[in-house]
């Protein structure tokens, strides 16, 4: 399981890593100081599970749990045993008190590492409509957004940002590339037809040899790309009803 670090003291940090390095479950990419700094790095990684301390300065550990994607696991390492009970409400894995006991730590990995089994095993067996329901975070105009994946209509390239074209004409502009994004959304409902788009499955409305076309939009398939988007055509259901 990818996991990371927020908590805003470095002695809590150094102990967490050292605890986290001992347990073969987990794969530590980063350590942050405070929510400001995971959420830029949510926004364009996929993490399995948050080790967060709860009083931060800014926002604190219950808030950021709040505007996690859905899946996201939680173990909450506090100081203080008085948010014990809003931990769960905001569906924590565990709770740890610090100093934290290395048996406790253990336990609570173990019992996140149950849960990301068993969630392996639901995300191979799910149908679309759940999976529309779920989304990713995008942070644009200095904002984060909880970004729905039956929102999106396609996304643009432009080298190092992406235009993520959503319903209704809103649009998000982002620093990331294409191949990042890609990698980020769900193949059951998104399709890379080109370098520079990528298309949701659900909201195309026609297409012909050269093009895909999203409402007004009019996508071109890029060369590389248009055999294996026929294939697609051709056995994907989301498209049966699609006439060229």
């Amino acid at each position: 399981m990818n996991c990371i670090v927020i908590d805003d003291e470095p002695i809590a940090r150094q102990g967490m890593t050292n605890l986290i390095s001992r347990a073969p479950q987990l794969h530590l990419k980063g350590i942050f100081r405070n929510a400001g700094e995971a959420a830029l790095f949510l926004a364009a990684n996929q993490v399995d599970l948050l080790f967060l301390d709860i009083q931060m300065p800014g926002v604190n550990g219950l808030h950021f749990a709040r505007s996690l994607p859905l899946g996201t696991m939680v173990i909450f390492t506090t100081a203080h045993t008085t948010h014990a009970l809003e931990s769960y409400e905001v569906n924590a894995v565990d709770y740890l008190t610090k100093p934290i006991n290395e048996h406790r730590f253990f336990q609570a990995v173990e019992k996140a590492a149950r849960l990301y089994q068993l969630s392996s095993g639901k995300q191979e067996n799910e149908n679309e409509a759940a999976q529309e329901q779920k989304g990713m975070i995008i942070r644009a105009d200095r904002k984060f957004h909880n970004v729905l994946y039956q929102d999106i209509l396609f996304v643009e390239g432009l080298k190092d940002y992406v235009i993520i074209h959503l319903q209704q004409g809103k649009k998000l502009i982002t620093a990331m590339n294409v191949k990042t994004i890609h990698s980020k959304l769900p193949d059951s409902l998104f399709r890379r037809i080109s370098k520079s788009f990528i298309i949701n499955k659900r909201h195309v409305t026609s297409m012909d040899n050269r093009n895909v076309y999203i409402n007004e939009h009019a996508l071109p398939v890029g060369e590389i790309y248009r055999d294996e988007f026929k294939k697609d055509c051709l056995n994907d259901p989301l498209f049966s009803a699609i006439k060229s």
